[in-house]
């Protein structure tokens, strides 16, 4: 089974390099273990709503800023 893609990985990964933070720092910060953080980033494993507002608050963004962009997510409308 595939792992949920309500989180987009690479935005994840991005702002945390951003942000200036290493992954165990981001980890702690969110209250999650450095192995988890690890698997989310790299897609590995889905994530909550609880996780991602615990990653949102401690990134200082939007929880909507760590999803994929609306296009992908909503497939082709036209």
């Amino acid at each position: 089974m595939k792992p949920s893609r309500a989180h987009d990985p690479d935005r994840i990964r991005r702002k945390r390099i951003e942000a200036g933070l290493n992954l165990p720092v981001l980890a702690e910060m969110a209250d999650i273990s450095k192995g988890h953080l690890s698997k989310i980033e790299r897609g590995v494993l889905g994530t909550t709503p609880r996780v991602l507002k615990r990653l949102a608050q401690a990134l200082n963004c939007e929880i909507a800023d760590l999803m994929p962009p609306e296009s992908t997510a909503a497939g082709s409308a036209a």
